[in-house]
């Protein structure tokens, strides 16, 4: 059996922008542009990178959330983009999403129990008469009290909204899990619990993680691979150790000299990138990174570089390392 659980091949998804009297379409946002990694079995994946780069919109798409307009998302050994309605209802369970806001995600009409059973019952993975016994016993397991199950999301502190979130995605026995950001919103020791959380669900029950977000420290923490994305594209990929002790693209090693250490003592050399991110509208000619890269050269204004294995499965898109 194949230690790859989720296969992302080339993935593209692009939004249409519409303008004029009748609304035609006079271009596309590439959001996702050509994403490709993969994630084994018990493993965590961390996609970075700063806002506006499509990370969200990429692991949206391989829920199929959105259609894509290019590539392909292999679950379990099954297309996602190829499966009719039904197959895709029953896979459902198999593959989940943790969102950034957990009390937008939470509806204020329902208490706990029915939030994390509601999609239990719909898919009968248990018997009737045993739900809420399940229901209760996933809430311990995600630290909740037996009593929280006839509250309401309003009356829990946001690490506990999250952790009502993690029980609902967890109570359907979920192969892989797209975490968006999931503790973005949540104060910083509240963050360290809700992390060790997920990592010890990991543990005790083999889910794969495709964890997106901007914070770096904590990437480093939970993730086993690393990939980097700019403007709709993975510019860098390694596995954690590699990647934050050799990162090579020279956006990566600006994202990473922005990570605080916490010895005053230490002195930051921080690499500030200038201008803002271009329209994914109208992205550059030749590498996306070539209007704020400090290492510019001509090729990188007029050819786009390959995305090539420079050893230790540490794969990179740069101009820099194409004469190695």
């Amino acid at each position: 059996m194949s230690e790859v659980i989720l296969k992302v091949d080339n993935l593209k998804k692009h939004f249409p922008i519409k303008g004029g009297l009748l609304q035609k379409v006079v271009g596309h946002v590439k959001a996702v542009d050509g994403v490709s990694f993969e994630v084994k079995k018990g493993s965590t994946f961390g996609l970075v990178g700063e806002s506006g780069c499509g990370k969200t919109t990429a692991g949206r798409t391989l829920l199929r959330l959105h259609e894509n307009d290019g590539g392909s998302v292999i679950f379990d050994g099954k297309d996602i983009f190829a499966l009719n309605q039904k197959e895709l209802r029953d896979i459902r369970p198999e593959i989940q999403l943790i969102f950034q806001d957990p009390y937008s995600s939470l509806s204020p009409k329902m208490p706990v129990g029915e939030i994390i059973g509601e999609a239990v019952r719909e898919h009968k993975l248990v018997p009737e008469k045993e739900l809420r016994n399940y229901v209760m016993q996933i809430m311990r397991e995600c630290g909740l009290q037996d009593h929280h199950i006839d509250r309401y999301p309003h009356e829990f502190s946001g690490g506990q909204r999250q952790r009502i979130c993690i029980a609902r995605a967890i109570a359907l026995k979920p192969k892989v899990v797209v975490c968006d950001e999931p503790v973005s919103a949540l104060d910083v020791s509240i963050q360290a619990q809700v992390i060790n959380l997920l990592m010890d669900l990991q543990r005790d029950r083999g889910i794969s993680y495709v964890f997106i977000s901007h914070d770096l420290s904590v990437v480093e923490h939970i993730s086993d691979e690393v990939g980097v994305m700019y403007l709709g594209n993975l510019v860098e990929k390694a596995p954690r150790e590699e990647i934050f002790k050799n990162p090579m693209h020279p956006y990566t090693k600006a994202l990473f000299s922005a990570i605080p250490t916490p010895d005053p003592t230490v002195k930051m050399n921080r690499i500030v990138l200038e201008g803002d991110i271009p329209s994914p509208a109208k992205p550059p000619a030749g590498c996306k990174f070539h209007t704020r890269c400090q290492s510019c050269m001509e090729i990188c204004k007029v050819t786009r570089p390959e995305y090539k294995d420079y050893g230790n499965e540490h794969f990179v898109a740069c101009h820099l390392y194409n004469k190695q």
